[in-house]
């Protein structure tokens, strides 16, 4: 988990971004987060929202003629 390896509690975490409910959602796999939290917790740990989040949904293409 990375909180784990920053050594941050889930208490630290969630005081620093204001989101109490969305980090236990978040690591219960229960949500998906707000591009704005999904940016602060790049911050945090340092990183790409990409290695944080993986997109597993579909990305239609819809060319208009």
């Amino acid at each position: 988990m990375l909180r784990a390896t920053h050594n941050f509690t889930q208490d630290q975490l969630a005081d620093m971004l204001e989101a109490r409910q969305t980090i236990i959602s978040l690591e219960k796999e229960k949500c998906n987060p707000l591009i704005t939290l999904a940016f602060k917790l790049a911050i945090v740990f340092k990183c790409r929202i990409e290695d944080i989040f993986i997109y597993e949904g579909e990305i239609h293409n819809e060319k208009s003629t």
